[in-house]
């Protein structure tokens, strides 16, 4: 794995748990917003958009770099959708990323020739 395809990865990484975070606080929000007078929908509403469109570039371009076939990019995908799927999201990438280091140290050791 080169290093820009590690970026990509590390960035959607990133943003994965922020994106998961704003959906579930928008939800609560919206809820309070029904039940309450407390009314932080707007704004919660705000982060939660650009925490997902950086999700969906992010996505994309992690894609275009790691050549995931079209199921591993749908999961990733319908991952964002889902209130919690973006802490799922983020472990299947941390793991897929220590699983990268690693072959990566075998390759230059010797140990194997992938």
């Amino acid at each position: 794995m080169d290093l820009k395809t590690a970026t990509a990865l590390r960035r959607l990484r990133l943003v994965s748990a922020p994106e998961a975070i704003s959906f579930l606080l928008l939800l609560v929000c919206s809820v309070l917003k029904r039940t309450t007078d407390f009314n932080a929908v707007p704004a919660m509403g705000m982060i939660h958009g650009v925490l997902f469109v950086l999700y969906v570039i992010f996505w994309a371009d992690a894609w275009n770099r790691a050549k995931w076939p079209l199921k591993t990019a749908a999961v990733y995908f319908v991952l964002s959708v889902l209130p919690t799927g973006g802490f799922f999201a983020e472990r299947k990438l941390k793991r897929e990323a220590e699983t990268a280091v690693i072959a990566s140290r075998a390759r230059q050791e010797g140990v194997v020739n992938a």
